[in-house]
């Protein structure tokens, strides 16, 4: 029994860092089903949507739960978590170190200025790559950064993701509209878009595609929800700066 219990709580925490660094639901599944038959569990049963995750060492067995309710992008973790699965499943780690391993990667994290530089300089190679001139890449790499460390900010006073993107794309819109006004840019179009790029919702919607070939037509349809929301988002806080312009 304490045996079983320590399977399942290593399933489960594969499974929430997995989902909580944007996975695929049916990878989540997929993951959680390879980890328990690797340790003898052969009819373990899992179930898995952006919100939460469903595990049972057996079909007659109690049920564990656990809620995800923050969600972000990070393939490195989804990346190592399945180097400890293919650990486990080739035999060369047990339970206990595969606990350590997977609470290392849980607390791995990018400190905030390294995520606002990243999206800054994202920012200005997208305008570039779009066709902007060289003159566009400061203003981009100004307006992308701050409207990230915006996003960011207001996420944190205000738990709710479409705001927080709303918010940032406004930045990103004022800015660029300075950028230009005192000229500094040539494309006002090219900043912009390069601008957004970090807040495209590009993973979700592969993800979406991904779940529903994949059959899980519920997490499917919930991350193409997700992905058209933020969009919109998106496209209405550059369009209230448009309206004033």
């Amino acid at each position: 029994m304490k045996e079983q219990v320590m399977i399942s709580k290593v399933c489960m925490l594969a499974g929430k860092i997995m989902l909580e660094s944007g996975a695929e639901t049916y990878r989540v599944e997929d993951t959680m089903n390879r980890i328990a038959a690797a340790f003898g569990l052969e009819d373990a049963q899992s179930y898995a949507t952006p919100t939460g995750i469903n595990f049972s060492v057996d079909s007659g067995e109690p049920t564990h739960f656990k809620r995800i309710s923050n969600r972000t992008n990070n393939l490195h973790k989804i990346t190592e978590v399945n180097s400890i699965s293919r650990q486990i499943t080739a035999g060369e780690i047990n339970i206990n170190e595969a606990i350590s391993l997977l609470n290392g990667v849980g607390k791995m994290s990018f400190a905030n200025w390294q995520k606002i530089v990243a999206a800054a300089f994202v920012s200005g190679s997208f305008t570039i790559m779009f066709g902007g001139t060289w003159h566009d890449f400061i203003p981009s790499f100004v307006a992308g950064g701050a409207g990230f460390a915006a996003m960011l900010g207001f996420e944190r006073i205000v738990e709710i993701r479409l705001l927080a993107e709303f918010f940032a794309s406004f930045i990103i819109g004022l800015a660029a509209v300075i950028f230009i006004s005192n000229g500094h840019g040539v494309m006002l179009d090219k900043i912009i878009i390069g601008a957004v790029m970090p807040l495209v919702p590009g993973l979700h919607i592969t993800n979406a595609v991904r779940d529903l070939m994949a059959g899980h037509l519920v997490a499917g349809l919930s991350k193409g929800v997700e992905a058209i929301l933020t969009a919109f988002a998106i496209g209405t806080g550059v369009a209230v700066i448009f309206a004033f312009v």
